[in-house]
């Protein structure tokens, strides 16, 4: 069996482990499949729990289930012990574990390399653990103090300990994601909300989008193969790279950033299908005629948004969606004070934390410091959008789109060479231009102010 698996490993270009964690992590979707028809209640989420456990072993060997156990256990021990403290106690008890799991590990290296450890299926627990911990917390709370995900989301009452193991481990989805709330995970399991027979009126066939995803799983990983020996992270310290001019170098940091997305891109394909095909990545119906199921909570990532945004703004919204949600409901959102809006400190709180759940590499922080940064900068060229004409619109659109495109590659490089002196040297390489240029925009939007909005004359009549 182990020379067999060499020889796959071999065809491949991947090693042993990766293999490994592949056929399990593919096998997540006959399995989430094979729940499709596990009664509801109890058995279903001994399933969930049987087969996140199984494929876990299988994929890390024993440590990484005793891994999974220790936030597990702290996150319920908070709830259980401790309620009105739990949200925050499991936040920074789940980050320190994870924060010291990446250290220990060094995991981004092994990544870079080809290995795999169980450090991304803990990241991936340690949100699910946090967030169920907070919405525990916020069922103590009156609904007038909450906010409208936080009224959906709340747990007035603590889940059993099988379905707790359920809801974190389901059928294997702690793999890759998607991030998911306790309290979809118990109407799914119950046949209640959303699944029940009552409710929906007639069944939601999940077989044309699970197959949608797998093809483009295949399709992403095709070019992906294609693309990354002609874009390899070595060219970064090739001699030929500094001989190449400016414009030939930024063409090249883009083309690397381009060709790393795609393997991304085929692990969330292969996890929305998983969580397609086993129902629970339902999400209620779309108002067309005939109505069609929607499957939002399967989908990490918007292929064409990310590629063709026209704005750093919406780049959340499409990449590592659920991940970029849960930020935003836990970190963002919870940092703003009753009565105030958000700002910049928001931001970078919640980009800062971003980059520590990645890894304590210099490489991500600075990724997700120039996140905040990018962002910023877009909102300023957004905000002079709405207040110029029409004609002048288009071209700051376009302006926009552009700004996007050159910071975002431009930034990404950090996030894939992770080391301090790589990334400095890549940024060098093109003389700082995706960091000189938005905080550039940032300082112009403080002294350039847009006035109010340019409305229509037909609007105005209204």
């Amino acid at each position: 069996m182990e020379v067999e698996m060499d020889s796959m490993a071999a065809a491949i270009g991947v090693s042993v482990p990766v293999l490994r964690f592949l056929l399990c992590f593919v096998a997540t979707i006959p399995f989430s499949f094979l729940c499709r028809f596990v009664p509801h209640g109890l058995p279903k989420n001994l399933y969930s729990a049987a087969v996140g456990v199984i494929l876990s072993y299988l994929s890390f060997g024993l440590s990484s289930n005793l891994h999974f156990l220790i936030p597990m256990s702290l996150g319920y021990a908070s709830m259980l012990l401790y309620r009105r403290r739990c949200g925050i106690l499991t936040f920074f008890l789940g980050f320190g574990y994870l924060i010291g799991c990446h250290v220990y590990y060094m995991s981004g290296d092994a990544w870079k390399e080809g290995g795999i450890d169980a450090t991304g299926a803990l990241m991936v627990l340690t949100l699910k653990v946090i967030s169920c911990a907070f919405n525990y917390n916020d069922g103590l709370l009156k609904e007038e103090r909450l906010r409208e995900s936080q009224k959906k989301n709340r747990l007035v009452k603590l889940p059993s300990l099988i379905e707790y193991i359920g809801y974190c481990l389901c059928c294997g989805t702690h793999f890759a994601g998607p991030v998911y709330e306790m309290k979809d995970y118990l109407d799914w399991a119950e046949g209640k909300g959303l699944w029940s027979t009552e409710a929906k009126g007639r069944s939601a066939s999940p077989f044309g989008a699970t197959l949608r995803a797998i093809l483009q799983a295949g399709f992403c990983m095709g070019l992906y193969l294609y693309l990354v020996p002609y874009f390899p992270l070595s060219r970064f310290n090739d001699p030929i790279y500094q001989d190449w001019g400016f414009w030939k170098r930024l063409g090249y940091q883009y083309m690397s950033g381009f060709t790393a997305r795609w393997k991304y891109y085929f692990i969330w394909s292969i996890s929305e299908a998983s969580v397609i095909i086993s129902g629970l990545g339902f999400s209620g119906w779309t108002e067309t005629t005939p109505p069609k199921p929607r499957w939002d909570r399967a989908k990490n990532v918007d292929i064409i948004g990310v590629e063709f945004a026209k704005s750093a703004v919406v780049l959340p919204l499409v990449w590592n969606i659920q991940v970029s949600t849960w930020l935003r409901h836990y970190v963002y959102d919870r940092l703003v004070q009753n009565g105030k809006k958000p700002g910049f400190f928001q931001l970078l709180a919640t980009q800062t934390i971003s980059a520590i759940w990645h890894g304590l590499y210099p490489g991500y922080i600075i990724f997700f410091v120039q996140s905040a940064l990018m962002i910023a900068g877009s909102r300023v060229i957004y905000r002079w959008q709405q207040a110029v004409p029409p004609a002048i619109k288009n071209v700051l659109v376009l302006i926009n789109f552009a700004y996007t495109l050159l910071v975002l590659n431009y930034s990404c490089i950090g996030f894939m060479v992770l080391s301090l002196h790589e990334t400095l040297a890549s940024f060098k390489s093109v003389y700082f231009v995706g960091t000189i240029v938005p905080i550039a925009m940032i300082l112009l939007g403080s002294i350039i102010k847009p006035g109010k909005p340019v409305r229509s004359k037909a609007r105005k009549e209204q």
